[in-house]
């Protein structure tokens, strides 16, 4: 069979993932790392290694396009390059895997949905829990009707993230400097995964997800950037399921991804703690069976592997533009429910010297069991009365 050939967009940062991955080696079909694409290489930790196996390299997409092709475009650079970058590598013949999120707005993912369309190519998007065996099995059972009518999915992640996280040019940025959308926040890249999942285990499809058609959000920061670090959401689907997200990087100690599923028959939850790493997604049902399913972090290369044996085999990815636009719309409504970002009082912002992972940050002063509590009674902060708290808008979204 003949290998399929692969260009890796963005080698710093998530990118080395992919490079480990691709180097390792894995899946069950061949593949060639034809290329890697990076503005600056010599950045990454892997630069000597590719050099070593003289893998091409090139500072721009355009540069590789000019005098190379690929099956596969795998894009893991940031959140403003995702749908230039995918939309290139259509045009060029290339099927394409972007990291998530998707994109920074609806008007992009329809962008990026009709390149592919005239392309007649896939876009799959990296949300791994999506490409997990656990996720699968689950959502296949929701669709089943296993569990009964979904009431309310709820999630709670709470990471820190310090100093060196936000000096990154893009970190934390609604846009750069020529006006691109970027919107990068605490929902839309490190626990986008979990806001993501809630509306994909809903879709009536393996490949669809639900949509939010209500949003009511209240977006705030203790860090020195332009969009908010700490996110409490409340949203319905368009069937009227409640769905509640709660994320902060403020905080000083890391607790979750966890999460709570209702249904009428069943219980799902997930705790992947600092002391519970490797546990199951657990369904209790109503009348005492209890149902495992793999943990989602796993595998988190499978996603590269599906996309790489998609090319071989001709398949339709399992999480591609329309199963990843629930979170672009969702995050569109929670960015316009509260249009300017609320700071904490001074007075409960504290600067940790080395307090996670050996570097400096801010953190919120209780702010961990206030978002605790928050998940745990299904309620917004605003709605728990902190002092520090203000309500959103109630936002209607439509498709």
């Amino acid at each position: 069979m003949k290998p399929v050939n692969v260009v890796l967009v963005g080698i710093g940062g998530y990118g080395g993932f992919y490079v480990n991955a691709l180097l390792q080696g894995g899946g069950k079909y061949p593949y060639i790392l034809n290329g890697v694409v990076d503005p600056y290489p010599e950045r990454s930790h892997y630069y000597e290694k590719i050099r070593e196996l003289k893998i091409p390299m090139y500072p721009s997409l355009e540069a590789y396009y000019a005098v190379a092709k690929s099956d596969l475009a795998v894009i893991a650079s940031p959140i403003q390059y995702h749908s230039t970058q995918t939309c290139l590598a259509l045009s060029q013949g290339s099927n394409v895997l972007s990291e998530k999120p998707l994109c920074p707005t609806m008007e992009e993912a329809f962008m990026m949905m009709k390149a592919r369309d005239q392309a007649q190519k896939f876009v799959a998007i990296g949300y791994q829990w999506s490409h997990s065996q656990g996720i699968q099995d689950l959502k296949r059972d929701i669709m089943s009707g296993e569990f009964g009518k979904p009431l309310r999915l709820k999630t709670l992640v709470l990471w820190p993230r310090t100093d060196s996280y936000y000096a990154r040019g893009w970190a934390g940025k609604k846009q750069d400097a020529n006006g691109t959308m970027i919107l990068d926040s605490v929902a839309n890249n490190a626990t986008a995964h979990y806001l993501h999942n809630m509306f994909y285990v809903l879709g009536e499809g393996i490949a669809e997800s639900a949509f939010p058609s209500v949003v009511r959000a209240e977006l705030y920061r203790a860090n020195f950037i332009d969009n908010f670090d700490t996110a409490a959401m409340r949203a319905y689907t368009e069937n009227g399921v409640e769905v509640l997200y709660y994320g902060s990087h403020a905080v000083n100690q890391s607790k979750g991804a966890l999460f709570r599923y209702e249904f009428e028959q069943a219980v799902i939850t997930f705790d992947d703690g600092e002391h519970k790493k490797g546990s199951p997604i657990v369904a209790r049902f109503h009348n005492g069976e209890i149902k495992e399913y793999e943990n989602p972090n796993q595998h988190p290369a499978t996603k590269l592997w599906m996309a790489i044996a998609a090319v071989a085999e001709q398949g339709v990815p399992v999480c591609g533009i329309e199963a990843a636009m629930s979170q672009t719309m969702c995050i569109s409504g929670m960015q316009a429910s509260m249009r300017e970002i609320v700071d904490f009082p001074e007075a409960i912002v504290k600067r940790g010297e080395r307090f996670w992972k050996n570097d400096t940050g801010h953190y919120v002063e209780g702010l961990v069991e206030q978002m605790t509590h928050c998940y745990e009674q299904a309620i917004l902060p605003a709605e728990a009365g902190y002092h520090w708290a203000k309500s959103g808008e109630s936002i209607q979204l439509s498709r």
